[in-house]
């Protein structure tokens, strides 16, 4: 009986093994810790005690929140059924309403926690109904790139409202299922574009599978963003050449050179966009810094794996140029396009706060951006949420 018992259970476990992609590891924690997309209630506790206090710069972060539009209470939501968003937002339509009411939502989530103020509870919940009571498809060829936006911002408002507000959402379960259906498929298999685009859909992944507390997409979500991840800022440890996306076939020097913008001389924290635009790259390494903050709170730390090495590297190599270094000659030609965008305060405060790596540029450019305010895409209020946080 116990030698049955015994391979049955090694049995299960070599399947267990089997299932994961080629590389990867089970990521998904035991169980999943709630609010636990990108802030948690440790950090929303540290946030509310430092706003109460009037202590900078929480309490300048949360006046800039609350001047904003997202902040009104008197926010009407624009669901659409169908969202058709083209290259470039053209088609746009309801493509800017949905990611703005998304975060509308998690903006109204966080003004709750801090301020106990139910209509901001109420206006969440308001603005997460309206879509999902509405929305069914995403089209055209942007289609992924915005459900991974919105689906990044959906479920921290969701999070934050379900696991804490005292009051009742009788549609919760409408917009879990909303997520499950409408949002996850769209994702969860990733892209072969820019690489910004799937580290913002493994983020949206990553977010809707803790909501949903789905372990098998949450596994899936995380083994894509690490490959991603490896192939989107280089470390010199990777060789050569930087690491590619094994399905998208980059096995010369000349494909993987046209695919990081033309760019042929490779350093530690170089993108594969940074030849593109620091706006686009910012995407990016904001994504990294949002699924690793996610997979911290969830129990899996990858700030001190490659993970983090590659995030600390991209930042601080961005953050040089963003201040005013001039281009070298070998860099995109010696000429760059700058605006990085107010994504630094979540892996600033991971590296150097937590951690103790010293992140100068970084550190200044964070200090030059404060309070951090949002790109209207996925990005809002970080300095409120991360900054010198030690939750």
């Amino acid at each position: 009986m116990h030698r049955t018992a015994l391979f049955a259970a090694s049995a299960a476990l070599v399947a267990g093994v089997l299932a994961w992609p080629a590389g990867a590891a089970p990521s998904a924690p035991g169980t999943f810790v709630h609010p636990g997309v990108t802030v948690s209630k440790g950090q929303l506790d540290f946030t509310r005690s430092k706003v109460n206090a009037g202590a900078q710069p929480w309490k300048g972060a949360f006046d800039r929140m609350m001047a904003s539009k997202y902040a009104d209470l008197n926010r009407t939501p624009r669901p659409r059924a169908v969202v058709e968003c083209g290259s470039y937002s053209n088609p746009n339509y309801g493509c800017t309403d949905e990611r703005e009411d998304a975060i509308a939502a998690y903006t109204h989530a966080l003004a709750w926690y801090l301020t106990r103020d139910e209509r901001h509870a109420r206006k969440a919940i308001e603005l997460m109904d309206a879509w999902s009571a509405v929305i069914r498809d995403h089209t055209d060829s942007n289609a992924p790139l915005q459900t991974g936006w919105a689906g990044s911002s959906w479920p921290r408002a969701a999070e934050i409202i379900k696991y804490t507000y005292t009051g009742t959402w009788a549609n919760s379960g409408r917009f879990a299922t909303m997520l499950r259906t409408v949002y996850l498929p769209e994702v969860i298999n990733g892209s072969n574009s820019n690489g910004n685009w799937e580290l913002s859909m493994m983020e949206a992944a990553v977010g809707i599978a803790v909501f949903l507390e789905d372990k098998a997409s949450y596994d899936k979500a995380m083994a894509k963003f690490r490959t991603r991840t490896a192939a989107y800022v280089y470390l010199e440890s990777d060789g050569a050449l930087p690491k590619t996306v094994p399905s998208q076939n980059l096995n010369t020097r000349e494909k993987v050179v046209k695919y990081w913008q033309g760019q042929s001389t490779f350093v530690n924290g170089l993108s594969q966009e940074t030849c593109r635009d620091f706006t686009h790259t910012g995407y990016g390494l904001s994504a990294i810094s949002h699924v690793a903050e996610t997979s911290r709170i969830q129990g899996l730390d990858l700030y001190g794996t490659d993970v983090g090495e590659r995030l600390r590297h991209g930042l601080g190599f961005h953050a040089k140029y963003q201040l005013g270094a001039g281009a070298e000659g070998w860099l995109c030609g010696g000429s760059l396009k700058l605006g990085l965008g107010p994504v630094t305060e979540v892996g600033h405060n991971a590296l150097a706060n937590r951690l103790g790596h010293v992140m100068t540029n970084t550190g200044t450019l964070t200090q030059r951006g404060r309070p951090a305010g949002s790109n209207n895409l996925f990005v809002a209020w970080e300095t409120l949420t991360h900054g010198d946080s030690p939750a």
